[in-house]
C-alpha cells in the first residue's frame, strides 16, 4: 500500500493506474524485495460488468513480471493480489472480488506467504500525538523505530498478512478540543508514516478519542488514512460508511472485519455517532446497529472478526456490559471478538464457541509501565486454526516482546485471569467448546 506516485495509462478504454510502492505489500508479504515490485491498480468501478473480468486479467498481464503484485481498486479501494497463484485459487479470489465490487464492498486481496492460512495480528491502543510522551520520546531518541519496538515484535507485525490496531486519536491540524474533556488527542497527519514502519494494514476508529477535535478533524483522519492506503473501520463520513465492514480476500477465503464502540456510555457522548448527514463513529451501547452489521458481514463472508471498544478503564475484570454483550455477538455469528479500551489486559475466554480477547491493553500509548500483548491468529478454510497470546511490555515509552522469566510471568497472570481456557508455554490458547 502506501502508494507514492501514480502513472495513468489506458487499458481497454478504462482507467488504470500503475502505482509504485515505497514499501510494497503492507497488505501482503511485507518483505524487503517487495519494494522492487510495481503494483498495478485497476479501478473496477469504472468497468462494466462484462468488461471487469477482462480488465482484471489484462492488468495482471501488463504487470510485466510473474511476481508483480496486482492491485485492484474497487469503488476507490485498493487491493493487493498475487498473480502467480494456482489458477484455481486465483479464479476463486477473482470471483469473490468481483462479487464484492458488484455489492460496493470494501474488499482487499491479500498476498499471503502461506497459501493455506491467513495470519492476522492485533494490537491495542496507539497514540501518535506529538504533545504526549510517546511521540516526544520517539523524536528525542532520533525517531528510531528499532529503538521503540523490539526486533522480534517488529518482525511479527510486519510479517502478519494483516496487522490491525486501534487508532485512538484523529490525524489533523484542524478543529478545537472537546470542551470539558480531560484528555484530547490530535496527531500531525505526517505521523501516519509510522504505520508504514510498523506494517499496519487496517485501523479501527471506533473509539472515544476519534472525535476529540470535532468533525473536521475526523474528516481529515479519513483523508490521511486513505492517502496512506490504510483501510479504517468503525467510523465514516456518514452512518452508511461507519457501518461498512472491511473485507480481506486470501486463499479463497473472505474475512470480514467490523468495529464499534460503547464508549462513552451516556445519552449525549462527546464522541458523536455518525448520521445520514454527519461524520462520526458506529456506537454499540445499544447493540442493534452492530448486530445488523454483523448479519451483513456474516452473509457475505466466511469468517467475521469483531474489534470492539468496550469495558472499564484500568479494570482487569470485565464489566457488566462486556459480560452482557459478548454472548450476544457470539450468537449473532462473529467468529472472533477482539476488545480494547480498558488500557490494561483482561481475560481470554470463549462464548458459544467463539474466542474472546476482552482487552488487548495499551500497545504504545502512554509512559506507564504496563504488560500488554500482540495477538496473532491463523485462519484457514475451516475457520480459526490457532490463536497466540504474545506477551509484551510497554515501558519507558517503548514496547518490547518479553522472553524468559518475564514472559512466563505474564502468561501466568493471564492464566489466572482466564480459567476457561488453556494457555501453553508459548502463548497458544486452547478455547474448547
Amino acid at each position: 500500500m502506501f502508494i507514492k506516485s501514480l502513472i495513468i495509462v489506458l487499458i481497454t478504454g478504462s482507467l488504470v493506474m500503475v502505482g509504485y510502492s515505497a514499501v510494497a505489500g503492507r497488505v501482503g508479504e511485507k518483505q524487503k524485495d517487495a519494494a522492487k515490485k510495481a503494483p498495478l491498480v485497476v479501478d473496477l468501478s469504472q468497468l462494466g460488468q462484462q468488461d471487469s473480468q477482462r480488465g482484471y486479467n489484462e492488468a495482471i498481464e501488463n504487470a510485466g513480471t510473474e511476481n508483480a503484485d496486482a492491485v485492484v481498486q474497487e469503488g476507490g479501494q485498493d487491493t493487493l493480489g498475487q498473480p502467480d497463484e494456482t489458477d484455481e485459487l486465483r479464479m476463486e479470489n477473482e470471483r469473490i472480488l468481483q462479487e464484492a465490487a458488484a455489492r460496493g464492498e470494501r474488499a482487499y486481496l491479500v498476498n499471503c506467504a502461506d497459501s493455506e492460512r491467513v495470519t492476522f495480528a492485533f494490537a491495542g491502543d496507539i497514540l501518535l500525538d506529538d504533545e504526549y510522551a510517546m511521540m516526544f520520546h520517539y523524536r528525542t531518541r532520533g525517531s528510531d523505530i528499532n529503538d521503540t519496538f523490539s526486533a522480534g515484535l517488529l518482525e511479527r507485525m510486519r510479517s502478519a498478512d494483516v496487522f490491525m490496531l486501534n487508532n485512538e486519536f484523529p490525524f489533523s491540524a484542524r478543529g478545537t478540543p472537546t470542551e470539558g474533556k480531560t484528555f484530547t488527542f490530535r496527531a500531525n497527519p505526517d505521523n501516519v508514516e509510522m504505520y508504514e514502519l510498523l506494517g499496519v494494514d487496517i485501523v479501527s476508529l471506533a473509539n472515544n478519542h476519534a472525535y476529540d477535535y470535532g468533525e473536521e478533524a475526523l474528516l481529515d483522519t479519513f483523508d490521511t488514512l486513505e492517502r496512506a492506503g490504510i483501510p479504517y473501520v468503525g467510523a465514516g463520513r456518514d452512518i452508511d460508511e461507519a457501518r461498512k465492514p472491511v473485507y480481506f480476500v486470501a486463499n479463497g477465503i473472505k474475512i470480514a472485519v467490523v468495529s464499534a464502540t460503547q464508549i462513552e456510555r451516556n445519552a449525549v457522548p462527546d464522541t458523536r455517532e455518525a448520521t445520514a448527514a454527519s461524520a462520526g463513529v458506529l456506537r454499540c451501547m445499544d447493540p442493534s446497529a452492530l448486530l445488523e452489521v454483523i448479519a451483513e458481514a456474516k452473509a457475505s463472508s466466511d469468517f467475521v472478526i469483531l474489534y470492539i471498544h468496550w469495558g472499564t478503564e484500568s479494570q482487569a475484570e470485565t464489566d457488566w456490559l462486556q459480560d452482557k454483550q459478548a454472548p450476544i455477538y457470539a450468537q449473532a455469528g462473529v467468529d472472533l471478538i477482539i476488545g480494547d479500551h480498558p488500557h490494561c489486559l483482561q481475560k481470554l475466554d470463549v462464548e458459544s464457541g467463539v474466542p474472546v480477547v476482552y482487552s488487548l491493553g495499551n500497545y504504545w500509548f502512554n509512559s506507564k509501565t504496563q504488560n500488554t500483548c500482540l495477538i496473532e491468529v491463523g485462519i484457514g478454510k475451516e475457520g480459526l486454526e490457532y490463536l497466540q497470546f504474545i506477551p509484551c511490555v510497554q515501558e519507558n515509552c517503548r514496547t518490547w516482546q518479553l522472553e524468559g522469566a518475564k514472559k512466563d510471568e505474564v502468561l501466568d497472570y493471564m492464566r489466572g485471569l482466564s480459567p476457561n481456557v488453556h494457555i501453553d508455554s508459548e502463548g497458544y490458547v486452547t478455547f474448547g467448546s
